[in-house]
C-alpha cells in the first residue's frame, strides 16, 4: 500500500481482501493507525520543510508494522541527512514525537531523506556480507565499527543468512559495534 502527498491533503490507496473476518479487521486497524502515523508525520514534515523553506516531495508508505515516511526530490535536502545521518535521526525523533503527541502512542516510523537511509542499508548489508565471508575464509572473528541499533540490526541480518559464522553486538553505546564469529 501507498500513500502519497503532493502538497496536501494524503492520498490512499488500499486493496482489501476477504473484508469481514476479525483477523482482517485487525489487519485492516492496524494498518489504518499505520496509515494515520504517516500521514501525522506527512503534515508535520510538510510543515517543517515550510519554515525551513526546503523543497521536496512527501511519500507515506507502510511496510510490515511500520509507517514509511520518504522526503525526496528538493535540492539541499543533505542538510537534512547531517553528518552519518545524525541529523536525520534527530529529525525522525522529532517526527516520532509529533506522531506521539497527536495519537498517544509511541511511533516506530522510518524517515529517510533522499534515499540517504535505503543506500545505507544497501551499504551496511554488503558490509556484513563481506566481513561474514572474510571470517568463514580466515576462520577469525572481525569486528566492525560502531553502528547505530539500527544499523547493528541491518548488519545481523545480513550475516544471519549466511551459513558458518553469526554476528553479536558488543561494546557499550555510543561505541557498540559488530563482531562476526565463525559459527
Amino acid at each position: 500500500m501507498t500513500v502519497e502527498t503532493d502538497g496536501g491533503d494524503a492520498t490512499v490507496a488500499t486493496t482489501m481482501v476477504n473484508a469481514g473476518t476479525d483477523a482482517d479487521d485487525v489487519v485492516n486497524d492496524a494498518e489504518e493507525a499505520l496509515i494515520e502515523e504517516g500521514e501525522i508525520a506527512g503534515d508535520y514534515l510538510e510543515q517543517l520543510l515550510d519554515v525551513l523553506d526546503f523543497d521536496g516531495d512527501i511519500d507515506l508508505d507502510v511496510e510490515g508494522d511500520r509507517a514509511i515516511v520518504s522526503i525526496d526530490g528538493g535540492r539541499d535536502l543533505s542538510k537534512l541527512v547531517g553528518r552519518n545521518g545524525e541529523t536525520l535521526d534527530a529529525l525522525q525523533e522529532l517526527t516520532r514525537l509529533a506522531v506521539q503527541q497527536a495519537t498517544g502512542v509511541r511511533s516506530r516510523l522510518m524517515l529517510d531523506v533522499a534515499g540517504w537511509r535505503a543506500k545505507r542499508r544497501e551499504d551496511l548489508s554488503a558490509l556484513g556480507t563481506a566481513a561474514a565471508q572474510r571470517v568463514l575464509e580466515s576462520g577469525a572473528p572481525e569486528s566492525l565499527s560502531a553502528m547505530t541499533p539500527f544499523e547493528r540490526k541491518i548488519v545481523h541480518d545480513a550475516v544471519s543468512v549466511i551459513d558458518g559464522v553469526n554476528s553479536e553486538s558488543e561494546g557499550v553505546e555510543p561505541n557498540r559495534h559488530v563482531v562476526v564469529v565463525p559459527a
